[in-house]
Parts: structure tokens; sequence; C-alpha cells
């Protein structure tokens, strides 16, 4: 058996706001330059780090982790932290309050803080604990647990989750990871990738897929709360026509082998 490397602990966030007619979500183009999906079409988020881990031991620094592991602590401040990074957009509260901080407020903490925390000159844990605020790891609803395929050189064991955007908080990319984001519905996002105007991720898509079922965010954030996660690692074979992926059909992505394009 050949040696697999190790897959490392991250999240993603499905951030979901209602359309005129469509569920939309908030997706951006990784930067071509990026060793891991260059020039994909993604969610936010990335992986579980060391900062991370010690706002886990800080229980002033969050609301909403009761009866959650540690590890489970982790993935989801992971994914607040990237999207904040990466967005600009913060599931948070200020300490006392049981509402999210309002645009303004967080347009003035990504405008203070976004950029020293992308160049890792300040810590996460120190823009929470100087701007009074606990991250809202109740918001976010486990939707998939996904972890790379054995052989791959670069392994992730990924939770995705889905939260309701802040009202008012459009998010934009950081220029750095990602040079393009934008709205729109799963619908169009898997049209897209169909029609070569996005390149998406075999996750991505089936989760986008799943998602497009529901008619608001609301439906789907209840959805979601209702399922029970099948974790996901694909299996992939070649055939003479290209490659296939294997899943657990009970993972509830309509289907357990699919093909993911010819033999290069």
């Amino acid at each position: 058996m050949s040696e697999t490397s190790a897959s490392r602990p991250a999240s993603t966030i499905l951030l979901l706001r209602d359309g005129a007619k469509e569920v939309e979500i908030f997706m951006m183009v990784r930067h071509h330059q990026i060793e891991f999906n260059s020039g994909a079409l993604v969610f936010p988020g990335g992986s579980v780090d060391a900062g991370d881990q010690e706002i886990v031991a800080r229980a002033d620094l969050y609301s909403g982790g009761e009866g959650l592991s540690e590890a489970d602590r982790g993935f989801r401040i992971a994914a607040i932290r990237e999207t904040f990074e990466e967005s600009g957009i913060l599931l948070a509260r200020s300490k006392g309050s049981n509402r999210p901080i309002d645009a303004k407020r967080a347009g003035e903490i990504a405008e203070a803080h976004r950029v020293a925390l992308n160049e890792r000159k300040i810590s996460f844990l120190k823009i929470l604990e100087d701007n009074g605020l606990q991250l809202a790891l109740d918001t976010l609803v486990p939707y998939a647990h996904w972890i790379t395929p054995e052989g791959m050189p670069k392994r992730f064991d990924t939770w995705f989750f889905l939260a309701a955007a802040p009202p008012d908080q459009l998010g934009a990319h950081d220029g750095r990871e990602s040079t393009d984001s934008i709205w729109l519905s799963a619908r169009e996002a898997v049209e897209g990738g169909q029609s070569g105007r996005f390149k998406l991720p075999f996750p991505t898509t089936r989760n986008l897929i799943r998602l497009a079922k529901q008619p608001s965010v609301s439906a789907a954030l209840d959805h979601a709360k209702g399922m029970s996660i099948v974790t996901v690692m694909p299996v992939m074979t070649k055939t003479e026509s290209g490659r296939q992926l294997r899943i657990p059909r009970e993972a509830g992505y309509d289907g357990e082998v699919f093909e993911v394009g010819a033999v290069g």
C-alpha cells in the first residue's frame, strides 16, 4: 500500500441570503497562484490553525459552543475566522448581546484589522479581545463532511457549514487568496461549471446541487438541522472513458458513482 499524506482539519461556510427568486451564496475565485484549487470558484474557508485552538480554550470569546467537543468548536472557529479573512463578513456578537454585530461595525473591524490579520501581524484572538466580541458558533449548521481521497499530495478533512449571512454584510474578496467574489444562486454556479464559465471542485458542485433544492435560507437551514451527516471520502478509479468517483449513496448526493472528466 502506498504512503498517503495525513489530512489537515479544515472548514468552509456556505453563506446564504434570500435573493429575488432563489437562495444566493457568497463565493470567491481562488487566486491562480494558490497551490490548492487555483482558479476555482469556492466557498470561503481554510485550515484549522493553532490560533483557532487558542480561542477554543477561551470560552469568553465565543457563544453557542455548549455541547460541542473541542474539535467541533475548532472547526467552527476556523470557519468564522477564514470567512472574515477572505470576505470581511464577521459572524460575531458584542459581549452581552444576542444579536449579530451590524454591517457598519463589521466593516469598521475589517477595515482596521483584516489586512494585518491576513499578514499575520495580529491574531484573531486579539481582534476579538480588543473589540469585545464573541464568535457566534451557533449560527453555523453542519452541512457536509468531506475528506480528500487517499493518495492525493494534499489532503483535507473538511466540514462544510451553512450560515445565514448577517444583514447587509455583503463581503468582498481579499485580493490575495481570492481575486473575485460574487453572490449567485446554486443553480447559476452549477450551470457556470457545466458551461466552463467557472471551475468547480467536485465537492463544491455536489453541495451546490443539493442546496439548489431549497427555496429559502430558512428552509435550507431547517433541512440541514434535520440531516444526518455521512462522511464522504471519494474513491477514484480510471475507466476507458475517463475517471469515476464513488461516494456513499447515503451521503445524500443523488448517486454513488460520478463521471468527473476524461483522462488527460
